[in-house]
């Protein structure tokens, strides 16, 4: 069994990004700008964007921070982000989710151009990739498709299955293993005989959001397992994966933490430059 380290992955990635966003500002005059949204104060989101920042830093990537009150209202925030979109040292604008609940985050989300969706979940995007035409991707699927390519993972005529279905993980992630030339399954909370499926793919990526899930019996013997989920059981986060028992059977997978979520965030730093340079 090998170990896919995303964290040692993510910084190689920021160590790539570094020099092209040092290039842009000395052709441009001026630096990449990534914008986030945070609305309220969820302890959670912003640990999330206080990493982002970081990161951004650490690239040579300018953030911009625009945090709002829980109580502010929808036509407000529309405009914030309209307006925030609008700027021209402003290359990728990403609102912060979960958003309250009196928020449409759809709708919010419509209000960011395409060209500056860099959390890739615009529905002009998600038909781009639908179409395997480019565009920006949502960054968790990005990310383990990242680290399959270095880790030399072969895709092409592989059986994968996807376990989870969401806009933001499952669908993304079963179109871009079909553009890569797999046959993919995609399981969710219907599927009959759920262990059988399982177990028939070379390749397993587990994002249901429960903890512990994925059993050995459902995972084939030198199976790649990328663990997608983060959750907290009995006072610790853990994956979707019951690793310990997995780990046994599978060639290669992903730890949590320190698998595909450092991968996220160097993603968002990818289509971040991406959307820079092609604006340029």
């Amino acid at each position: 069994m090998t170990l896919i380290d995303g964290k040692e992955t993510a910084r190689l990635v920021r160590s790539e990004l570094a020099p092209r966003a040092a290039a842009f500002e000395q052709k441009t005059g001026r630096k990449i700008g990534l914008a986030v949204v945070l609305v309220g104060s969820d302890p959670a989101s912003e640990v999330y964007v206080r990493n982002k920042q970081k990161a951004c830093a650490e690239t040579g990537i300018a953030s911009y921070l625009c945090a709002l009150p829980e109580t502010v209202e929808e036509d407000e925030l529309e405009a914030r982000v309209k307006e925030i979109s609008s700027r021209e040292e402003v290359d990728g604008v990403l609102v912060q989710l979960p958003l309250p609940a009196h928020l449409d985050a759809q709708a919010v989300l419509r209000c960011i151009p395409a060209c500056k969706d860099v959390d890739g979940f615009s529905a002009e995007n998600f038909g781009k990739l639908a179409r395997g035409e480019g565009g920006l991707a949502p960054c968790t699927p990005l990310g383990v498709m990242e680290l399959l390519r270095r880790y030399r993972v072969e895709i092409e005529g592989k059986r994968a299955a996807v376990l989870g279905r969401s806009n933001i993980v499952g669908r993304p992630m079963a179109l871009m293993l079909l553009n890569a030339n797999a046959t993919v399954t995609v399981c969710h909370s219907k599927t009959r005989e759920l262990p059988a499926v399982l177990s028939k793919a070379d390749l397993l990526v587990a994002a249901v959001g429960k903890p512990k899930f994925v059993t050995a019996e459902m995972v084939k013997e030198g199976a790649v397992v990328i663990d997608v989920g983060v959750n907290r059981a009995e006072g610790k986060l853990c994956g979707d994966v019951d690793f310990d028992a997995v780990s046994k059977k599978a060639s290669l997978i992903t730890p949590v933490p320190g698998g595909v979520g450092p991968m996220t965030v160097a993603m968002l730093l990818k289509n971040t430059v991406a959307a820079a340079e092609s604006r340029a």
